[in-house]
């Protein structure tokens, strides 16, 4: 009996020393998987991730770099009412975009011309760039805006909108216009195409040139 009672002895003292690497390596085995599948997972987000913004970066470079569906050099455009030819617009480079609403750009500078009643230019506009809405008739010329009328009196401005139905000039900038006597400066103009009946919007101030003080 007493043998017996020994041998239940050890036999308890042989599980309880071996229960706890039997608990840990049980544990070990299930933290393993846990944490194999808290990387796949992981890993997959990441994946996903990187997936996703590598397509949003395409989308971002394909909507930046949609291409001209025609381009044109030494372009050359002419404006005609009623069978008479009111204007010619020139460009080193021409390019047009379809779509709901087409429009076309003049990346490298635009000129227009425009003629009187017989056919002698008595206005010049140039720009370095310009945007032509195709659909609506309105060009918006920017940087170094320059516009000549047969009198001499020049406009120099940075941005200006010709609006071709209604053939009138609108700038929203500042304007400065030299005339044989006086230059004039303010914030916005009203212009008709041709340049001859024009209007400062905000006068910033006034000077009298040397010339027109003898």
């Amino acid at each position: 009996m007493i043998k017996s009672y020994a041998n239940i002895i050890d036999c308890l003292r042989w599980f309880a020393s071996a229960l706890p690497f039997y608990i840990f390596t049980k544990l070990r085995h299930i933290l393993s998987k846990k944490i194999s599948t808290a990387f796949t997972i992981l890993v997959f987000v990441s994946v996903f991730c990187s997936c996703e913004n590598d397509i949003k970066k395409v989308n971002i470079l394909t909507d930046k770099k949609k291409f001209p569906s025609e381009s044109i050099t030494d372009a050359e455009i002419l404006y005609s009412d009623s069978g008479r030819v009111t204007g010619r617009l020139r460009a080193k480079k021409m390019d047009h975009y379809i779509g709901e609403h087409p429009f076309t750009i003049m990346p490298k500078g635009v000129k227009v011309d425009f003629f009187d009643h017989d056919l002698k230019p008595e206005t010049q506009l140039s720009a370095n760039y310009a945007l032509k809405y195709d659909d609506r008739d309105m060009l918006e010329a920017k940087g170094n805006v320059v516009i000549i009328n047969n009198k001499g009196e020049k406009l120099n401005t940075e941005h200006i909108v010709w609006n071709q139905k209604t053939e009138q000039i609108n700038s929203d900038v500042f304007v400065k216009i030299t005339t044989k006597t006086e230059i004039l400066m303010g914030n916005g103009l009203e212009s008709n195409q041709s340049f001859t009946k024009y209007k400062i919007l905000k006068i910033r101030g006034i000077i009298q040139l040397k010339d027109s003080l003898k």
